[in-house]
């Protein structure tokens, strides 16, 4: 453990190497465009940042694969750098997908875009603690959730000790160089090797967040700007059995699945044609979660039982631009058309054992960067069942996502080189824009307002609408104030709440609403989805996968 003397020691020291390592500007140029397909004109180059900060002598380098999505308004008024969650997510594949138009919108086209995969994930120092083959089939197989069946949590703490004793084993090394406080020094690195002003723009979502408090406290003097969006909280990230706060709102926003529904029966399966209640088709679909629990359901080659079913319900939470097809799958399920239901989880959940592996992949990374991160260890399962308890009051929906993660990390065996351990009190040279939606059901609004008081000079932007963070809900206003923000530094005033212009169950996207604010879109131009959250595609993507009768 760092005490704060030697932690500040630390960030002036490695601070230093830093500027002194990165003397050149950024050799930018052609993307691999096998590996890295992307409609916008991107650019890439490879960065060598030091492999361990707390030996800034040392010689060895660990290489960050950069991307960036060049600013459509020239010159380009600078960099943003960008971080996307998890922890375990990679950032270079969603930078330049769907995001790119719609990130480019909120930042007034007037910055260019970068981000590199995090320590852990993708090719930066990828964790992988099992096996592809029989080995990472059997941990797939193992991640349902906790209350599955009522020996489920015993299984899930015996799978937690394995997961922590394979990590020890075969990712010590790696493992201990991918903490949060490691990656905020590589966005600082990064920052010094742009050779623009030596300033840091950062704009991180979910986890990233985290990432974003953290690298302020770090290094306050060296934000220009910065926003988090969608807000984690710290403090328990650090230093909590679970991550409580995250699934506050959880069933409110479950709730609005069916309200929403019925509210706009023309584009929701399950409200055509019956006169049935929110409340009524909210039941239905827990009735029938309880009945997958005991009767699984065979589709062909794939097994839909209590996981798969409560694990889609949970991703849901991250889109309500989703809402339509869940309805429509729901529909399929209490209606028993299951050949139509089989041919629609085909074309989405394919089984190939790239795809798996890959799911498989950042569930690892997940794990290694939280639990490392995380500064709690409890003994024996009897010492978590108050955490399970207590997340069992808080969402009847989200209770059992996430307790595999918090039961490896109880058992973890890795420590990090270096885990920030300070305060979350901080003045940073420029005020902190926090975003949080009204409606979030991983990390709610609450959030976004108990850090930002903790950050002098910071403002939160409500933004009234379903989803996890800004990018859930198309906005006109949400541009026009992040625009302002980062062209400028203007804050919004306290207490500014943003609508919506995507209602629910409409066919609004966030194309129609850039094209409201900048007239003729230059973008391509993409539907409204936003790619799985860390915490969906690392929890639940394996789920249904890994559940059908294929090998991969």
């Amino acid at each position: 453990m760092f005490s704060l003397r030697t932690l500040l020691g630390l960030c002036s020291l490695a601070s230093a190497h830093a500027l002194s390592y990165n003397t050149s500007k950024i050799q930018w140029g052609p993307c691999n465009e096998t590996e890295l397909p992307s409609e916008y004109p991107i650019e890439c180059s490879r960065l060598p940042v030091p492999l361990d900060y707390t030996r800034p002598n040392a010689s060895e380098t660990l290489v960050l694969e950069l991307v960036k999505v060049p600013a459509t308004v020239k010159p380009s008024k600078g960099s943003i750098l960008l971080n996307f969650g998890g922890p375990g997510l990679p950032a270079r594949d969603d930078l330049v997908g769907a995001l790119a138009d719609r990130l480019l919108a909120l930042s007034g086209r007037s910055y260019d875009l970068v981000a590199f995969d995090p320590r852990g994930t993708g090719n930066t120092l990828p964790t992988a603690c099992f096996e592809p083959g029989y080995e990472s089939n059997e941990f797939a197989n193992d991640l349902l959730l906790g209350n599955q069946s009522d020996v489920q949590l015993g299984r899930l703490w015996a799978r937690g000790t394995t997961e922590a004793e394979a990590c020890l084993a075969r990712q010590n090394e790696t493992g201990s160089l991918i903490s949060t406080a490691f990656v905020a020094r590589d966005l600082i690195s990064t920052v010094d090797a742009l050779g623009e002003d030596g300033m840091l723009r950062y704009w991180g979502f979910s986890y990233g967040t985290t990432l974003g408090a953290t690298v302020s406290a770090m290094f306050p003097d060296r934000i220009h700007r910065m926003v988090l969006d969608g807000q984690q909280n710290p403090h328990e990230y650090y230093h909590a059995q679970a991550d409580f706060q995250e699934w506050t709102d959880s069933d409110k926003v479950f709730s609005a699945i069916f309200s929403g529904c019925v509210a706009a029966p023309s584009n929701c399966a399950l409200a055509t044609g019956n006169n049935a209640t929110a409340a009524d088709l909210e039941h239905a679909v827990w009735d029938l979660v309880d009945t997958l629990k005991y009767r699984p359901l065979a589709l062909g080659s794939y097994i839909v039982d209590y996981s798969v079913l409560k694990g889609l319900l949970q991703a849901s939470l991250y889109d309500s631009a989703g809402w339509p097809q869940l309805a429509t799958w729901l529909n399929l399920l209490i209606t028993k058309q299951y050949a139509v239901l089989e041919d629609l989880l085909t074309a989405a959940f394919p089984t190939d054992e790239s795809t798996v592996l890959a799911s498989l992949r950042t569930v690892e990374a997940l794990r290694g960067i939280h639990c490392g991160d995380n500064d709690v260890r409890t003994e024996g399962l009897e010492g978590m069942m108050s955490v399970v308890e207590r997340l069992y009051r808080t969402s009847r929906v989200m209770g059992d996502a996430a307790i595999g993660n918090y039961f490896a990390c109880a058992q973890w065996r890795i420590e990090p080189r270096e885990r920030y351990t300070g305060t979350f009190d901080i003045k940073t040279k420029n005020p902190v824009l926090f975003i949080g939606n009204t409606f979030d059901g991983h990390t709610p609004l609450a959030s976004a307002r108990n850090l930002s008081a903790t950050f002098e000079g910071s403002v939160v932007l409500e933004v009234n609408g379903y989803g996890h963070s800004s990018l859930a809900v198309p906005s006109a206003c949400t541009i026009r104030t992040t625009s302002a923000y980062w062209l400028d530094g203007t804050l919004p005033n306290e207490g500014v709440v943003c609508p919506s212009d995507a209602p629910l169950y409409s066919d609004v996207t966030w194309a129609d609403v850039i094209a409201k604010v900048y007239g003729n879109d230059t973008g391509p131009g993409h539907k409204r989805t936003v790619p799985a959250s860390p915490v969906s595609r690392s929890l639940f993507g394996p789920v249904l996968r890994l559940r059908s009768g294929e090998s991969g």
